[in-house]
């Protein structure tokens, strides 16, 4: 199917539906959901936002302002995946309690209200990657709607900007929590350290980044393109100086630049040695 009938294909799915929840974080891919939701449903279509301290609180407001925009009703509900230890303890299928949590809240809430669907913004590309969450989302009913219709996650900024979302391009932003490498257990002081580096950075114009946390230690990724420039041009003993105020002893820059899902290469490495063993 090409661009046209894969929008096609999502408005019929959403009109079958009738009534929908959308899981709606603000990035990208379930702002896209939340908009042919809306164009498909109106009022019978809602957007629900999880507000927890793995989420900065700028993403929590914009997530706001552009379901304002779109004209999707949007409320928001706590979530506590913290108290659980098996997520803070922050294993390697962490995503799974996250999302537990989240569907857990999510699913009473639907069938409460009268949405017999729960739906989120996985695209088909997710699903080739290593993505617990996912699972226990399936697990509990939810559907994927642009998994489903087969839309890659190029394919979700162009049908955003084809129905002239401002947000288009907007960088991915996953949950703060996935800035930490497996089997280091995560706090809300730590993820707050890790939003404020983030945002200082983002301040100072540049957008896909990530401050990777290793115990005590910042590592900064930046798109390859910037890391020159970066070196170049920054005040580098003032950011020293405000990520140490964060709580950092350390901070360091990741020659090899920002790659999404960097952190599940110990995975790979691990899949291998044992493929070798």
């Amino acid at each position: 199917m090409n661009l046209t009938e894969k929008l096609a294909q999502l408005k019929r799915l959403f009109t079958e539906m009738d009534r929908a929840l959308v899981a709606y974080s603000g990035g990208i891919d379930s702002t896209l959901v939340a908009k042919i939701a809306y164009d498909a449903l109106r009022e019978n279509a809602l957007a629900v936002t999880a507000e927890s301290p793995s989420l900065l609180p700028e993403d929590l407001e914009d997530a706001r302002i552009q379901a304002a925009e779109i004209g999707i009703a949007h409320e928001i509900v706590q979530t506590h995946e913290m108290d659980n230890p098996n997520y803070s303890s922050n294993p390697v299928n962490r995503c799974y309690f996250c999302k537990s949590e989240l569907h857990d809240t999510l699913r009473p809430l639907a069938l409460e209200r009268g949405y017999p669907y729960v739906v989120d913004g996985v695209n088909a590309d997710d699903l080739s990657d290593y993505r617990p969450g996912i699972q226990a989302a399936q697990e509990r009913g939810a559907r994927s709607p642009l998994a489903e219709v087969g839309v890659s996650k190029l394919e979700v900024r162009e049908l955003a900007k084809l129905l002239e979302l401002p947000w288009w391009d907007k960088p991915a932003q996953p949950c703060l929590s996935s800035r930490f490498p497996y089997g280091e257990a995560i706090t809300v002081a730590k993820l707050q350290r890790v939003g404020r580096a983030e945002r200082y950075l983002r301040q100072m114009g540049l957008k896909n980044l990530r401050v990777r946390s290793a115990g005590e230690t910042a590592r900064i990724e930046l798109a390859p393109t910037e890391i020159k420039p970066f070196i170049l041009t920054t005040d580098l003993p003032s950011l020293v100086a405000a990520f140490q105020a964060y709580g950092f002893l350390y901070v360091t820059l990741d020659l090899e630049g920002y790659r999404s899902g960097k952190l599940n290469q110990v995975l790979q490495l691990g899949a291998k040695a044992g493929a070798l063993a």
